[in-house]
């Protein structure tokens, strides 16, 4: 009898253990194109799926002009196409709204799309472009975030989706513009651990890295054949060290001796339109920093 009693005592232990642990988080990152995501956040976005949470990427316009031989709809199904290919590498939703690239506006229509796309993800955290950037669809993407910011709460709004009973917090992606105010980096997550996960997201989009952006860049080295070889050429484009504000905003989450070992990082500022979070509440959504310090 002692044995069973023992033994419904410690069922009942890991019973509610598992019913007390919270439900995965589900993190929404929003890009202008089918790679800005991965550019932005890949590397975060890595971590929140190792740790078992819930990451879409979502991309606002489908792409069609990001090339200097090839566009429309042929341009628009292969960059689609590179985006599952990422999905599949990252372990993540990867999800393309229709709308032409390079024509993109802060419409109403657009903006009840993103509402909606915010509460079907149930998103707890949303990640976007700043508005001022060098990119119209940059910046309008992040106005269109903006303007949903408020409104997925409001029944009335897209009234064909249920809204949110709670408020995102929503963030904006690193950038070095700083007019009329520059980035602020009030998170910082080292992604060192994942950051040959991000190249290899970025490496899937094939029609970008290998392609278009080193032609509209006027960039004069050759592009590797060999696959390893690309995705070293990459990794040397793509990644730096830390800059001061963002090393700094490492040191106050991860103290400074682990901060100065920090190879990679991505960071994120606080957008002022959605729920203001405290430190720990950071700490809740971003549980790669819990035992930061």
């Amino acid at each position: 009898m002692k044995k069973i009693f023992l033994f419904t005592v410690l069922l009942s232990f890991c019973f509610s253990l598992a019913f007390s642990q919270e439900k995965p988080l589900r993190i929404l990152f929003i890009g202008a194109h089918p790679d800005d995501c991965d550019i932005k956040g890949g590397g975060t976005a890595a971590l929140f799926t190792e740790m078992g949470h819930k990451v879409k990427f979502l991309s606002v316009t489908n792409g069609d002009a990001g090339h200097m031989e090839m566009g429309g709809g042929m341009l628009a199904k292969r960059r689609y196409a590179e985006t599952q290919e990422v999905a599949k590498r990252l372990g993540i939703t990867y999800d393309v709204l229709d709308n032409h690239d390079g024509e993109l506006l802060p419409t109403l229509e657009i903006r009840l799309d993103v509402i909606r796309k915010i509460r079907e993800w149930d998103a707890d955290v949303v990640i976007s472009h700043r508005s001022n950037d060098y990119h119209p669809d940059h910046r309008y993407t992040g106005i269109l975030v903006q303007d949903a910011a408020f409104m997925v709460g409001v029944p009335n709004i897209a009234a064909d989706t249920p809204p949110l009973r709670k408020n995102p917090v929503f963030l904006y992606y690193q950038d070095n513009f700083q007019k009329p105010n520059p980035f602020h980096p009030h998170i910082a997550i080292d992604i060192t651990s994942v950051i040959d996960k991000k190249i290899d997201a970025l490496d899937a989009h094939v029609s970008q890295f290998y392609e278009w952006l080193p032609w509209i860049a006027n960039d004069p080295d050759v592009i590797p054949t060999g696959a390893a070889e690309r995705k070293s050429w990459l990794k040397s484009k793509r990644t730096s060290a830390p800059n001061p504000s963002v090393m700094k905003a490492l040191e106050e989450w991860y103290g400074k001796e682990r901060s100065s070992k920090v190879k990679f990082a991505e960071a994120f500022e606080i957008c002022e339109y959605g729920t203001q979070p405290s430190k720990e509440e950071i700490k809740r959504l971003f549980p790669m920093l819990i035992n930061s310090q």
